[in-house]
Protein backbone atom coordinates (compact mmCIF):
# COMPACT_ATOMS: atom_id res chain seq x y z
CA UNK A 1 0.00 0.00 0.00
CA UNK A 2 1.43 3.35 -1.03
CA UNK A 3 1.84 6.32 1.32
CA UNK A 4 -0.94 8.15 -0.56
CA UNK A 5 -3.32 5.20 -0.13
CA UNK A 6 -2.50 4.95 3.57
CA UNK A 7 -3.12 8.67 4.00
CA UNK A 8 -6.49 8.38 2.24
CA UNK A 9 -7.41 5.36 4.39
CA UNK A 10 -6.67 7.20 7.63
CA UNK A 11 -8.60 10.24 6.40
CA UNK A 12 -11.65 8.04 5.75
CA UNK A 13 -11.65 6.73 9.35
CA UNK A 14 -14.12 8.60 11.52
CA UNK A 15 -12.90 9.27 15.06
CA UNK A 16 -15.57 8.43 17.64
CA UNK A 17 -14.38 11.05 20.17
CA UNK A 18 -12.64 14.38 20.18
CA UNK A 19 -8.98 13.97 21.10
CA UNK A 20 -9.24 16.37 24.05
CA UNK A 21 -11.59 16.00 27.03
CA UNK A 22 -13.55 19.00 28.27
CA UNK A 23 -14.43 20.24 31.73
CA UNK A 24 -18.14 21.05 32.04
CA UNK A 25 -20.42 22.34 34.75
CA UNK A 26 -22.91 19.63 35.64
CA UNK A 27 -25.79 22.06 35.00
CA UNK A 28 -24.56 22.37 31.38
CA UNK A 29 -25.26 18.67 30.77
CA UNK A 30 -28.73 17.46 29.80
CA UNK A 31 -29.36 13.80 30.79
CA UNK A 32 -31.41 11.58 28.48
CA UNK A 33 -32.59 9.40 31.38
CA UNK A 34 -33.98 10.13 34.83
CA UNK A 35 -32.17 8.60 37.82
CA UNK A 36 -34.98 7.72 40.23
CA UNK A 37 -34.70 7.34 44.03
CA UNK A 38 -35.26 3.60 43.57
CA UNK A 39 -32.30 3.41 41.18
CA UNK A 40 -30.13 5.24 43.73
CA UNK A 41 -30.77 2.36 46.14
CA UNK A 42 -29.56 -0.27 43.65
CA UNK A 43 -26.31 -2.18 44.12
CA UNK A 44 -24.97 -0.88 40.80
CA UNK A 45 -25.49 2.74 41.84
CA UNK A 46 -23.88 2.15 45.25
CA UNK A 47 -20.87 0.50 43.59
CA UNK A 48 -20.42 3.46 41.25
CA UNK A 49 -20.71 5.95 44.11
CA UNK A 50 -18.22 3.97 46.22
CA UNK A 51 -15.76 3.79 43.31
CA UNK A 52 -15.94 7.57 42.77
CA UNK A 53 -15.32 8.22 46.47
CA UNK A 54 -12.31 5.90 46.56
CA UNK A 55 -10.56 6.47 43.22
CA UNK A 56 -12.51 9.21 41.41
CA UNK A 57 -13.99 9.02 37.91
CA UNK A 58 -12.21 6.30 35.94
CA UNK A 59 -14.41 6.37 32.85
CA UNK A 60 -15.51 9.95 32.03
CA UNK A 61 -19.15 10.53 31.06
CA UNK A 62 -19.71 10.83 27.30
CA UNK A 63 -21.45 13.94 25.97
CA UNK A 64 -22.35 15.44 22.60
CA UNK A 65 -22.83 19.16 21.92
CA UNK A 66 -26.46 20.18 21.52
CA UNK A 67 -27.30 21.72 18.18
CA UNK A 68 -29.51 24.21 19.98
CA UNK A 69 -28.38 25.90 23.12
CA UNK A 70 -24.83 27.18 23.09
CA UNK A 71 -22.58 25.60 25.69
CA UNK A 72 -25.01 22.82 26.56
CA UNK A 73 -24.35 19.12 25.99
CA UNK A 74 -26.43 15.92 25.82
CA UNK A 75 -25.35 13.10 28.12
CA UNK A 76 -24.98 9.89 26.09
CA UNK A 77 -23.37 7.62 28.68
CA UNK A 78 -22.66 7.95 32.41
CA UNK A 79 -26.03 8.90 33.91
CA UNK A 80 -25.34 7.12 37.21
CA UNK A 81 -21.84 8.57 37.45
CA UNK A 82 -23.09 12.10 36.84
CA UNK A 83 -25.94 11.75 39.34
CA UNK A 84 -23.56 10.32 41.96
CA UNK A 85 -21.31 13.35 41.52
CA UNK A 86 -24.30 15.67 41.96
CA UNK A 87 -25.31 13.84 45.13
CA UNK A 88 -21.76 14.32 46.45
CA UNK A 89 -22.01 18.08 45.87
CA UNK A 90 -19.67 18.26 42.88
CA UNK A 91 -20.37 21.00 40.35
CA UNK A 92 -18.03 20.07 37.48
CA UNK A 93 -16.92 16.93 35.65
CA UNK A 94 -14.42 16.00 32.94
CA UNK A 95 -16.14 14.51 29.88
CA UNK A 96 -15.38 12.79 26.62
CA UNK A 97 -17.01 14.45 23.60
CA UNK A 98 -18.62 12.07 21.13
CA UNK A 99 -18.78 12.89 17.43
CA UNK A 100 -22.20 11.21 17.25
CA UNK A 101 -25.13 12.63 19.19
CA UNK A 102 -27.23 9.43 19.32
CA UNK A 103 -27.09 7.45 22.54
CA UNK A 104 -28.16 4.25 20.75
CA UNK A 105 -25.29 4.46 18.27
CA UNK A 106 -22.85 4.98 21.12
CA UNK A 107 -24.24 2.33 23.50
CA UNK A 108 -24.47 -0.46 20.94
CA UNK A 109 -20.65 -0.43 20.69
CA UNK A 110 -20.13 -0.73 24.45
CA UNK A 111 -18.62 -4.01 25.64
CA UNK A 112 -18.96 -4.69 29.35
CA UNK A 113 -16.30 -6.57 31.30
CA UNK A 114 -16.62 -10.34 31.19
CA UNK A 115 -16.32 -12.37 34.40
CA UNK A 116 -12.74 -13.42 33.62
CA UNK A 117 -11.72 -9.91 32.57
CA UNK A 118 -12.97 -8.61 35.93
CA UNK A 119 -10.95 -11.32 37.70
CA UNK A 120 -7.80 -10.34 35.80
CA UNK A 121 -8.29 -6.65 36.56
CA UNK A 122 -8.51 -7.43 40.28
CA UNK A 123 -5.32 -9.51 40.07
CA UNK A 124 -3.59 -6.67 38.22
CA UNK A 125 -4.67 -4.13 40.83
CA UNK A 126 -3.40 -6.36 43.66
CA UNK A 127 -0.11 -6.88 41.80
CA UNK A 128 0.32 -3.10 41.62
CA UNK A 129 -0.07 -2.79 45.37
CA UNK A 130 -3.77 -1.95 45.74
CA UNK A 131 -5.09 -3.66 48.85
CA UNK A 132 -8.08 -5.99 48.68
CA UNK A 133 -9.77 -3.80 51.29
CA UNK A 134 -9.51 -0.75 49.03
CA UNK A 135 -10.79 -2.69 46.02
CA UNK A 136 -13.74 -3.86 48.13
CA UNK A 137 -14.52 -0.29 49.17
CA UNK A 138 -14.24 0.94 45.58
CA UNK A 139 -16.66 -1.72 44.34
CA UNK A 140 -18.92 -1.47 47.39
CA UNK A 141 -18.44 -5.19 48.07
CA UNK A 142 -17.53 -7.25 51.10
CA UNK A 143 -13.88 -8.31 51.06
CA UNK A 144 -14.98 -11.97 50.86
CA UNK A 145 -16.47 -11.22 47.44
CA UNK A 146 -13.17 -9.74 46.29
CA UNK A 147 -11.34 -12.85 47.48
CA UNK A 148 -13.77 -15.06 45.54
CA UNK A 149 -13.27 -12.96 42.41
CA UNK A 150 -9.49 -13.06 42.94
CA UNK A 151 -9.50 -16.88 43.22
CA UNK A 152 -12.00 -17.37 40.37
CA UNK A 153 -9.65 -19.42 38.17
CA UNK A 154 -7.94 -21.48 40.86
CA UNK A 155 -8.72 -25.07 39.86
CA UNK A 156 -9.81 -24.05 36.35
CA UNK A 157 -7.60 -25.23 33.49
CA UNK A 158 -6.18 -22.54 31.12
CA UNK A 159 -8.09 -23.88 28.11
CA UNK A 160 -11.43 -23.23 29.87
CA UNK A 161 -10.32 -19.71 30.84
CA UNK A 162 -9.55 -19.05 27.18
CA UNK A 163 -12.94 -20.43 26.04
CA UNK A 164 -14.78 -18.20 28.55
CA UNK A 165 -12.57 -15.10 28.33
CA UNK A 166 -15.24 -12.88 26.75
CA UNK A 167 -18.37 -14.46 28.26
CA UNK A 168 -20.64 -13.11 30.97
CA UNK A 169 -20.81 -16.17 33.21
CA UNK A 170 -22.14 -16.53 36.78
CA UNK A 171 -19.34 -17.19 39.26
CA UNK A 172 -21.27 -20.20 40.54
CA UNK A 173 -20.57 -21.88 37.19
CA UNK A 174 -16.82 -21.87 37.94
CA UNK A 175 -17.49 -23.49 41.32
CA UNK A 176 -19.23 -26.37 39.53
CA UNK A 177 -16.50 -26.64 36.91
CA UNK A 178 -13.90 -27.04 39.66
CA UNK A 179 -15.63 -30.28 40.64
CA UNK A 180 -14.51 -31.72 37.30
CA UNK A 181 -11.08 -32.85 36.18
CA UNK A 182 -9.39 -30.73 33.46
CA UNK A 183 -10.38 -32.86 30.44
CA UNK A 184 -14.03 -32.90 31.55
CA UNK A 185 -13.89 -29.15 32.26
CA UNK A 186 -12.87 -28.53 28.64
CA UNK A 187 -15.63 -30.81 27.32
CA UNK A 188 -18.22 -29.04 29.47
CA UNK A 189 -16.99 -25.56 28.48
CA UNK A 190 -17.09 -26.41 24.78
CA UNK A 191 -20.59 -27.83 25.13
CA UNK A 192 -21.75 -24.71 27.00
CA UNK A 193 -20.33 -22.47 24.27
CA UNK A 194 -21.81 -24.61 21.50
CA UNK A 195 -25.29 -24.49 23.03
CA UNK A 196 -24.85 -20.88 24.22
CA UNK A 197 -26.02 -21.95 27.66
CA UNK A 198 -23.79 -20.76 30.53
CA UNK A 199 -26.28 -21.16 33.36
CA UNK A 200 -25.56 -22.76 36.73
CA UNK A 201 -28.34 -25.34 36.30
CA UNK A 202 -26.85 -26.52 33.00
CA UNK A 203 -23.30 -26.97 34.27
CA UNK A 204 -24.68 -28.62 37.43
CA UNK A 205 -26.49 -31.14 35.22
CA UNK A 206 -23.23 -31.77 33.36
CA UNK A 207 -21.47 -32.45 36.67
CA UNK A 208 -24.17 -34.89 37.75
CA UNK A 209 -24.04 -36.68 34.39
CA UNK A 210 -20.22 -36.92 34.39
CA UNK A 211 -18.58 -40.32 34.95
CA UNK A 212 -17.11 -40.65 38.44
CA UNK A 213 -13.56 -40.94 37.12
CA UNK A 214 -13.90 -37.48 35.54
CA UNK A 215 -14.75 -35.79 38.85
CA UNK A 216 -12.37 -34.50 41.52
CA UNK A 217 -14.45 -35.85 44.40
CA UNK A 218 -16.53 -38.59 42.83
CA UNK A 219 -18.23 -39.87 45.98
CA UNK A 220 -19.44 -36.49 47.21
CA UNK A 221 -20.32 -35.18 43.77
CA UNK A 222 -22.44 -38.14 42.76
CA UNK A 223 -24.83 -38.00 45.72
CA UNK A 224 -28.04 -36.63 44.27
CA UNK A 225 -31.26 -36.70 46.23
CA UNK A 226 -33.85 -39.06 44.78
CA UNK A 227 -31.46 -40.89 42.41
CA UNK A 228 -29.84 -44.26 43.06
CA UNK A 229 -26.64 -45.59 41.46
CA UNK A 230 -28.50 -47.34 38.64
CA UNK A 231 -30.38 -44.17 37.69
CA UNK A 232 -27.16 -42.15 37.82
CA UNK A 233 -25.44 -44.65 35.51
CA UNK A 234 -28.35 -44.41 33.08
CA UNK A 235 -28.16 -40.60 33.15
CA UNK A 236 -24.42 -40.73 32.43
CA UNK A 237 -24.96 -43.04 29.45
CA UNK A 238 -27.79 -40.89 28.06
CA UNK A 239 -25.79 -37.67 28.47
CA UNK A 240 -22.79 -39.22 26.75
CA UNK A 241 -24.99 -40.37 23.88
CA UNK A 242 -26.62 -36.92 23.56
CA UNK A 243 -23.25 -35.19 23.50
CA UNK A 244 -22.05 -37.54 20.78
CA UNK A 245 -25.17 -36.94 18.70
CA UNK A 246 -24.83 -33.18 19.16
CA UNK A 247 -21.24 -33.27 17.89
CA UNK A 248 -22.28 -35.26 14.82
CA UNK A 249 -25.12 -32.83 14.06
CA UNK A 250 -22.80 -29.86 14.54
CA UNK A 251 -20.21 -31.34 12.17
CA UNK A 252 -22.75 -32.18 9.47
CA UNK A 253 -24.92 -29.04 9.74
CA UNK A 254 -22.76 -26.79 7.53
CA UNK A 255 -22.34 -29.29 4.64
CA UNK A 256 -26.02 -30.24 4.83
CA UNK A 257 -27.14 -26.61 4.54
CA UNK A 258 -24.78 -26.11 1.58
CA UNK A 259 -26.11 -29.23 -0.15
CA UNK A 260 -29.70 -28.17 0.48
CA UNK A 261 -29.01 -24.69 -0.94
CA UNK A 262 -27.43 -26.15 -4.07
CA UNK A 263 -30.29 -28.64 -4.48
CA UNK A 264 -32.91 -25.91 -4.03
CA UNK A 265 -31.23 -23.72 -6.66
CA UNK A 266 -30.99 -26.65 -9.10
CA UNK A 267 -34.64 -27.59 -8.60
CA UNK A 268 -35.71 -23.98 -9.11
CA UNK A 269 -33.86 -24.01 -12.44
CA UNK A 270 -35.57 -27.26 -13.45
CA UNK A 271 -39.04 -26.04 -12.54
CA UNK A 272 -38.54 -22.88 -14.57
CA UNK A 273 -38.63 -25.14 -17.65
CA UNK A 274 -42.28 -25.63 -18.70
CA UNK A 275 -41.55 -28.92 -20.53
CA UNK A 276 -40.00 -30.48 -17.42
CA UNK A 277 -42.89 -29.34 -15.24
CA UNK A 278 -45.40 -30.81 -17.73
CA UNK A 279 -43.53 -34.14 -17.84
CA UNK A 280 -43.38 -34.39 -14.03
CA UNK A 281 -47.06 -33.46 -13.72
CA UNK A 282 -48.02 -36.27 -16.09
CA UNK A 283 -45.68 -39.02 -14.95
CA UNK A 284 -44.43 -38.15 -11.43
CA UNK A 285 -46.90 -35.72 -9.79
CA UNK A 286 -45.74 -36.70 -6.29
CA UNK A 287 -42.17 -35.64 -7.17
CA UNK A 288 -43.38 -32.35 -8.61
CA UNK A 289 -45.27 -31.55 -5.41
CA UNK A 290 -42.22 -32.17 -3.23
CA UNK A 291 -39.89 -30.28 -5.58
CA UNK A 292 -42.18 -27.26 -5.49
CA UNK A 293 -42.27 -27.35 -1.67
CA UNK A 294 -38.46 -27.39 -1.55
CA UNK A 295 -38.18 -24.48 -3.99
CA UNK A 296 -40.75 -22.48 -1.97
CA UNK A 297 -38.88 -23.01 1.33
CA UNK A 298 -37.83 -19.72 2.93
CA UNK A 299 -35.81 -21.24 5.80
CA UNK A 300 -34.67 -24.55 7.28
CA UNK A 301 -37.67 -24.48 9.64
CA UNK A 302 -39.82 -25.28 6.58
CA UNK A 303 -38.10 -28.63 6.00
CA UNK A 304 -40.77 -30.55 7.92
CA UNK A 305 -43.42 -29.30 5.51
CA UNK A 306 -41.29 -30.30 2.56
CA UNK A 307 -40.74 -33.85 3.84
Amino acid sequence: MSRLQKSKLFNDIKIAFDIDTIRLRIDQITPLKIVTPVLRESEKYKQIAASIREVGIIEPPVVAPQRKGKGNHLLLDGHLRLDALKQMGESEVTCLVSTDDEAFTYNKHISRLSTIQEHRMILQAIKRGVSEEKIARALNLHIDNIVRRRDLLKGICPEVAELFKDKMIPRSVFIELKRMKPVRQIEAAMLMNDTNNHSYSYVHALVIASPKEQLVDSVKAKKVKGLDDEQMARMEAEMGSLQGEYRLIEESFGPNVLNLTVAKTYLATLLSNARIVKYLALHHPEFLTQFQKIVDMSSLSDTDNAA
